[in-house]
């Protein structure tokens, strides 16, 4: 008889039927709540995409502040700029902004001839009594105020009636001085008509009445690289206005010599 107490074993429960079919395929893991992160290249892409953004917008910045600057520099003085010397209202002083006379190379500066014709042409007439030369002299071997002072006299203006500005280191320097050192409260610029715009916006900034006779630009050079400095140049003649850049030197009061007015032109 056997013992009722003791019960066989459980069957273990049998697989399903697959058909005599076994998957090769993983278990999928179960899906788990929410959405997915996005996956790395996407981000990295965006990453990019942002800094793109960034970049052409700085870009379109630098390239439109110079832009703007220039053109206003350009209609704020158009119609003070003279053409020729027919065109020139009178004022005492003609002030003559220094250039070199040769250029790196060596050969001739057609812009310093332009600007030694318009000035004797302006004394020439009658336009001005007398010249003031501003100009670079930072060392012993050059001095564009003595090198202009003799191409003027050989071009037939008595020496007598030239003053000349050894201090003259830049644009910003040359109309400053010429009103708070040599005591004009007006002049006629003469240099080429961008260089001219540049110097009467600063004149008219400083309190320096300023017109200008534009000297002829070369007809042979191409002016794309000299326009672009003078971009650069105005860029930090602004700068030089908002922050309240000085003179180099100022110094004691000179006088400019000028002929009595009633003086024949010459």
């Amino acid at each position: 008889m056997s013992d009722s107490s003791h019960t066989l074993p459980a069957a273990a429960e049998a697989p399903p039927d697959t058909g005599g079919y076994q998957s090769s395929q993983p278990a999928l893991p179960p899906p788990s709540g929410g959405d997915a992160p996005a996956p790395a290249a996407r981000r990295r892409h965006k990453r990019r995409r942002l800094a793109a953004l960034a970049a052409a917008g700085l870009l379109t910045l630098a390239a439109a502040v110079p832009a703007a600057i220039d053109a206003m520099v350009t209609a704020s003085t158009a119609d003070a700029i003279a053409s020729g010397v027919d065109q020139v209202e009178p004022k005492p002083v003609a002030l003559l902004l220094g250039t070199a006379q040769r250029t790196v190379a060596g050969r001739p500066n057609q812009f310093y001839r332009a600007r030694i014709e318009a000035a004797a042409a302006l004394f020439h007439s009658g336009k001005v009594q007398g010249i003031l030369v501003s100009g670079d002299n930072a060392t012993r071997w050059y001095n564009e105020p003595i090198a202009m002072q003799k191409d003027l006299i050989a071009a037939g203006v008595p020496a007598q009636f030239i003053t000349l500005d050894y201090a003259g280191f830049r644009t910003l320097d040359s109309v400053i001085r010429a009103k708070e050192v040599f005591g004009q409260q007006q002049v006629i610029i003469v240099s080429q008509r961008f260089h001219a715009e540049r110097a009467i916006f600063l004149a008219r900034h400083f309190g320096l009445d300023a017109s200008a006779l534009a000297a002829a630009d070369p007809a042979e050079q191409s002016l794309l690289k000299v326009r672009a400095r003078e971009v650069l140049a105005r860029v930090a003649a602004v700068l030089d206005i908002v922050i309240g850049r000085d003179p180099k030197f100022l110094g004691k009061p000179e006088t400019v010599r000028l002929r009595s007015v009633v003086d024949d032109a010459v």
